[in-house]
């Protein structure tokens, strides 16, 4: 199967709304004319990739109605199943439109071209800016793919457990004002990473994870200067 299988099916579906349609006119792979209107501009790919949103946004220059358009169905477009919301987020932003063309030939609209104004999402930037002001120092190199990343969450939660390694059973007050954690509680209550073990109510230990959780972190954590903040 070919580009070219594609450009029937959307052609007859843009008939069908009253456009008159050429094909490679220009660099343009589909242009379609209606009325007074300007026109429209699709490219068209088998696949979903980023030669075909390059082609797509060069096409902004002639017109701001400008679609991509791939096959979709079993064996293509691998990215428009896995993330097809992340996509079309994608085409919103750089004002295109999007086609899809199914096995059987059916043409979908899913997102016509528009103009966006990108919009913050405040608690998103907001959590972002709370873990920067967080975290000390910069533990972790942009661009890791371990999944176990050095957040300021997990550099409090080693401050209680170097509290707890150095003093043993602790009140979560005095391990709060201790390590200077004001979390601490929190932390040792919902214990996510295995570390604390509660004795009685109000007072933690160090669990033999917790204990394995400090030798993991020992670079990182002399590198932060917990030891001295926490105690070893």
């Amino acid at each position: 199967m070919a580009e070219v299988d594609l450009y029937l099916p959307i052609k007859k579906f843009l008939q069908g709304q009253g456009y008159e349609v050429k094909g490679e006119v220009e660099d343009c792979d589909i242009v379609a004319v209606r009325g007074d209107e300007g026109p429209v501009v699709v490219e068209l790919k088998l696949q979903l990739n980023l030669s075909l949103i390059l082609q797509a946004v060069d096409r902004l220059a002639v017109s701001d109605r400008v679609y991509v358009a791939f096959r979709v169905g079993k064996r293509h477009s691998a990215s428009w199943r896995a993330r097809g919301k992340q996509v079309k987020s994608m085409l919103r932003r750089l004002g295109l439109g999007l086609l899809t063309v199914s096995a059987r030939g059916k043409v979908e609209a899913v997102l016509d071209p528009g103009p966006y104004r990108p919009r913050v999402v405040k608690d998103r930037r907001a959590r972002m800016l709370k873990e920067f002001a967080e975290r000390i120092g910069d533990p972790v190199a942009g661009g890791s793919i371990n999944k176990k990343r050095m957040t300021a969450y997990r550099q409090d939660a080693l401050r209680c457990a170097l509290g707890l390694k150095r003093g043993g059973v602790t009140k979560v007050s005095a391990l709060a004002a201790q390590t200077g954690v004001d979390r601490a509680g929190p932390i040792l209550r919902d214990n996510h990473y295995g570390w604390f073990e509660r004795v009685e109510k109000g007072y933690y230990q160090l669990t033999p994870s917790g204990r394995g959780g400090i030798e993991e972190w020992a670079g990182v954590i002399g590198d932060l200067g917990l030891e001295r903040e926490g105690g070893a």
